[in-house]
């Protein structure tokens, strides 16, 4: 869903940048898909130059110009203790935002992203960040709510998300394992956003698609952050726009690291190695694994296709808590986003589609029988005291699903039809 923002963006960008701009012209209503205005686009920018007054051009703006004043008090002083994380673009902290700090601001905690003068993006990466996300609205994107451009810095002001990024949910040790329909909704939140992206009136290619780029909310709807690298898509007779090759290892498509020719295709692909990774919570680029199982894509894509060898993927952290027939579903279509000709990999929509039934198939296995290994407590375990005389230091009890039991059990057995068989 958009959302007509009333900004200016020819008076943003005089304040921004020093070109010359004509009267905009009111914005048409179009389809709710479709972003509702003629958008600015970043090769519209011929300067970097910055004006010392942007709230002047952004009056009446939906999207906030704060002082650094500001966002020091909100983040009380970018303090350690509302520290978030950090990421190329540089350090985030959480914050608090009401109409204390500006009238008619709803109350809500933010997340403010310091550019970090010494790091790989600069202000360019920032001002896309303006750009794009002061100008696209969708329930899949993140939403911007203001910015600071105040002498040398630059910042951001978000939503807060509060499940972190895919990354630390997926990766973060001794986290708790996401059920298989929370993936499944997750995938599908991140291919909306993508889709949204493709086929705006003036599409729009991300780039950048990977697990830490992704925020989830507190009910797991996934949110596309970290715009600073988005490049404007092909219009026209355009097949793709020709860059410098820049993004992710293990998440870029191996024809835009070769020719620099970028297209939706390749977003695509980035996408097929997240799938990849909610299916198998495997990272993309894992150095301390087998040489062969480091690149996971390389890896995984022989499988997917079989179902018989697919249990060999799937993330054991599941303990076959999945839809067997979802899991073969999503497994073909990150093959097909993997393929080594873009033009043979779906649309975003045509993924949409897909992925939209999986969260909802029932076909899983349901209740989980726990058994607790007895030990010394009081009268009841009076048959281990006897078998347990010699010991001096007791272990606390030991807790096993089904799961484990039976995949223990295989394991006793070493038996290699049980070692080809998916678990129950």
């Amino acid at each position: 869903m958009t959302v007509k923002t009333k900004i200016s963006w020819q008076s943003f960008v005089l304040g921004c940048c020093n070109i010359e701009h004509s009267k905009s012209k009111k914005p048409k209503k179009v389809a709710a898909k479709q972003i509702s205005f003629q958008r600015l686009s970043i090769s519209d920018l011929s300067s970097s130059a910055i004006s010392e007054d942007l709230s002047i051009s952004l009056k009446g703006s939906n999207i906030h110009a704060f002082t650094l004043q500001e966002l020091k008090v909100i983040t009380q002083g970018f303090s350690s203790s509302n520290f978030l994380g950090e990421g190329g673009f540089g350090p985030v902290h959480k914050g608090f935002v009401d109409e204390k700090v500006r009238p008619g601001l709803k109350a809500q905690p933010v997340a403010v992203k310091l550019l970090d003068l010494d790091g790989s993006q600069g202000h360019r990466e920032w001002l896309t960040e303006v750009i794009f996300l002061g100008q696209l609205r969708h329930s899949n994107l993140v939403k911007l709510i203001g910015y600071c451009c105040e002498d040398e810095h630059r910042l951001l002001v978000y939503e807060y998300m509060p499940r972190g990024s895919l990354e630390n949910q997926l990766f973060r040790r001794f986290s708790v394992s996401l059920p298989w329909s929370t993936r499944m909704k997750i995938a599908l939140g991140a291919a909306k956003g993508l889709a949204f992206l493709h086929e705006a009136e003036k599409p729009v290619i991300y780039r950048d698609f990977k697990a830490s780029n992704i925020l989830l909310d507190s009910d797991y709807t996934a949110k596309l952050s970290d715009f600073g690298l988005a490049k404007d898509g092909p219009e026209g007779d355009d097949t793709h726009v020709s860059t410098r090759v820049i993004g992710t290892h293990g998440y870029a498509a191996p024809e835009y690291i070769m020719t620099g020719h970028l297209t939706a295709a390749s977003d695509v692909y980035s996408f097929g190695v997240v799938l990849l990774e909610l299916l198998t919570g495997r990272r993309s680029v894992d150095k301390t694994r087998p040489q062969r199982e480091q690149n996971l894509a390389d890896w995984a894509r022989p499988m997917l296709k079989d179902p018989r060898k697919l249990s060999r993927v799937m993330d054991p952290r599941l303990e076959g808590q999945y839809s067997e027939e979802g899991s073969q579903i999503a497994a073909a279509l990150a093959c097909k986003c993997l393929s080594h000709r873009p033009k043979n990999r779906p649309t975003m929509s045509a993924i949409v589609k897909t992925l939209e039934p999986l969260k909802d198939y029932n076909d899983i296995s349901t209740g989980t029988f726990v058994y607790t290994v007895p030990i010394e407590n009081g009268h009841n375990c009076n048959h281990q005291k006897q078998r347990n005389n010699n010991r001096t230091n007791l272990k606390s009890p030991k807790i096993y699903s089904e799961n484990r039991l039976q995949q223990k059990v295989k394991e006793g057995l070493n038996s290699p039809l049980h070692h080809g068989m998916k678990r129950a």
